[in-house]
């Protein structure tokens, strides 16, 4: 054995002796609501009920807030004030945990307001239950308020708002801001507190879409958080031991869901299963939106790894509290779920319950988070003022005194006169600077503005320029027709041809729009069949054609891949799906895009496919193509041929 491997093990035996004693004390343990009402007066049960972090292993909150309404009935028939105080802040507490905010917020108010003094420790109390009240209620300019207070009072040294940009969406802000206000007051070897904080750095990540990135910081917490287990030289209690593992528990689903939103469905699951266990062994009340959050995505994984039974009965859990943005994923899963075993009618359901959600938050979304903002920064500008103005009026008072001690109304009336002269002299350097700075941001504004011209003039001059090389290269193609004898080689070109115009006719688009971003796919798809059509001849000019895509937009990414689809699938209806005459022939072309989500449908009434269809995927070089740009865009190419002619159709 090496002396690396005898460490190890020393180090195993150690930890396993040490958690021994806690192993026994552990199974001694009580139930903790039957421990708490044994407990002797209302400071005793406070101090208990704010320390035991596993509160609802045995029981719910409902149970305690049963218990607890019973004490503070005996305390306010006694006319016990400082019981009515306690049992108060514990009710308040046990609305928060079942998640009835308003009526805890409507409690701590009372307490806040209907008490004259209150001690330092209950007032924290107090102080960070209205704190976590707000937050959740996303009143964040009354959040602000608390956290002004609790650092007047002395409870907190600095005001942190990088929960507050989390709550708002604005993760890299909140990122930035938590790493000014944490880094710096973690010593060098508390590890608990570096896990801690690489997983919070990890969530901004993973919440800003960085989940590469992320999971880089997850591994980090994991690797802290192994080193202060393995720390035998750090005595840790039953509260630590509980908080050790549930951070392991919360680390293990945020690389999870990272996992799924970088597609590594099978490595994923061990993740979430774990964290879902863990969660659920310990406090069940205050893990609940972990529990729902990786159970959602755990069902993702399943099914994107067509475990659809696994998955459908994830989604059929009675979740005991669910966001609206959970209830939004919740219903996509399920659609995707009903799409995967063609029951699109149930499918369409959760699609129109989506629809409606979305829809009832979108008036409200825009103006309140202006709002929210304008509270942050109104709020801490105002409460920046009044401890200006009361500083600044506490040493105009202070002079007034001295100076009327001393009798010297002269000199009061020489200081006001120059105090004056002073404001006079500011308040013309401001409105001088204010004017230079309006005139340089008019000069940086035309600047810019006349960038942005010359950039896109020369954006629009490089996709002219892209298209008139690619109808050369077509051109080019064509003088290599009339050369060539071979009908397979000829037919060959004038594919290539196709496929070479369908790209040309995309840059054409786009220098000629307004928005250089997009192309409108109307008039796009209506182009690109009519240059089909040129091809082919006179061939599919009897055809009956409708193109669903009004209103629908593409960025070049999506445009590209796409317009080569739609070539690959109208030359394949020219040249095969009626060759008794195309007189009766019909095309349904549907584009959808809703946000990030799209639908692409095509259908002919041809002969259909062949019965050999699967051994020409493999060989044709068509359906390859067809494969992998539908691949490309993030989508699997789904096939109808068991009616009359043919359908394809893909969500991207």
């Amino acid at each position: 054995m090496t002396p690396k491997q005898t460490l190890v093990v020393l180090t195993f035996l150690a930890t396993a002796l040490l958690c021994l004693p806690m192993q026994a004390q552990n199974s001694q343990e009580v139930n903790p609501l039957e421990t708490f009402s044994s407990l002797e007066g209302a400071q005793n049960k406070l101090d208990y009920f704010f320390n035991t972090p596993n509160r609802y292993t045995e029981n719910s909150a409902y149970d305690w807030l049963e218990s607890v309404r019973v004490s503070l009935s005996t305390s306010e028939k006694t006319n016990d004030t400082l019981g009515i105080l306690a049992y108060k802040l514990m009710e308040a507490k046990l609305y928060s945990d079942i998640g009835d905010n308003d009526k805890s917020i409507a409690i701590a108010k009372e307490l806040y307001n209907g008490t004259d003094s209150l001690e330092l420790d209950k007032m924290s109390l107090l102080l960070e239950l209205m704190d976590e009240n707000y937050q959740r209620l996303q009143m964040y300019d009354k959040q602000i308020e608390i956290r002004e207070l609790k650092k007047s009072l002395g409870l907190t040294e600095n005001v942190a708002y990088h929960d507050i940009y989390a709550s708002m969406g604005l993760y890299r802000q909140a990122m930035k801001q938590y790493i000014m206000d944490v880094k710096p007051t973690i010593p060098d070897n508390d590890y608990y507190a570096f896990a801690q904080f690489h997983n919070k750095i990890g969530y901004f990540l993973y919440q800003d879409k960085s989940a590469p990135t992320a999971l880089t910081e997850f591994n980090k917490s994991i690797s802290f958080l192994n080193l202060y287990i393995n720390d035998i030289s750090i005595q840790k209690t039953e509260i630590d031991i509980f908080n050790s593992e549930a951070l392991r528990a919360e680390v293990e689903g945020n690389i999870g869901k990272s996992q799924v939103l970088l597609k590594q469905y099978i490595e994923a699951i061990p993740n979430l299963n774990n964290s879902i266990k863990t969660f659920k062994e310990f406090n069940h009340g205050k893990f609940t939106s972990q529990i729902t959050e990786n159970t959602l995505n755990l069902a993702e994984a399943h099914l994107q790894l067509d475990n659809n039974r696994t998955a459908k009965k994830l989604l059929e859990e009675e979740f005991e509290e669910m966001t609206v943005e959970q209830r939004i994923k919740r219903n996509r899963l399920l659609a995707q779920y009903y799409d995967k075993i063609e029951n699109y009618k149930s499918a369409a359901q959760f699609y129109k319950k989506n629809a409606f959600i979305k829809d009832s938050l979108k008036a409200n979304e825009v103006s309140i988070l202006k709002q929210q903002l304008v509270a942050i920064v109104g709020t801490s500008d105002l409460e920046n003022s009044r401890k200006l103005i009361a500083e600044q009026k506490m040493a105009n008072e202070k002079i007034r005194n001295d100076l009327k001690a001393q009798g010297e109304r002269i000199y009061l009336v020489l200081i006001s006169l120059i105090f004056t002269v002073l404001g006079l002299i500011g308040l013309v350097y401001a409105y001088a600077k204010s004017i230079k700075n309006q005139r340089l941001i008019a000069e940086q504004k035309h600047f810019i503005e006349d960038s942005l011209k010359e950039k896109e003039s020369l954006l629009r001059e490089i996709h002219h320029r892209v298209k008139n090389n690619l109808q050369m290269v077509s051109s080019l193609l064509s003088l290599q027709t009339r050369n060539t004898k071979s009908k397979a080689a000829i037919a060959a070109l004038e594919e290539g041809k196709s496929r070479v115009k369908a790209m040309a006719l995309i840059h054409q688009k786009l220098y000629q729009n307004e928005d250089l971003s997009y192309i409108e796919m109307q008039g796009y798809i209506e182009s690109l069949i009519n240059s089909v059509q040129s091809v082919f001849k006179k061939g599919g000019h009897n055809i009956s054609i409708t193109v669903d895509a009004e209103g629908t937009e593409l960025d070049i990414d999506r445009a590209i891949p796409f317009g080569l689809i739609l070539n690959e699938l109208v030359s394949n209806t020219f040249k095969y799906a009626f060759p008794d005459g195309d007189d009766n022939g019909k095309i349904y072309i549907h584009l959808r895009k809703d946000g990030d989500k799209g639908y692409f449908e095509y259908s002919d009434n041809g002969v259909g496919l062949p019965e050999d269809m699967d051994e020409r995927t493999n060989t044709s070089m068509g359906f390859r193509l067809i494969n992998r740009l539908v691949n490309q865009l993030q989508s699997k190419l789904n096939v109808d041929h068991t009616k009359e002619g043919v359908r394809f159709w893909f969500n991207f």
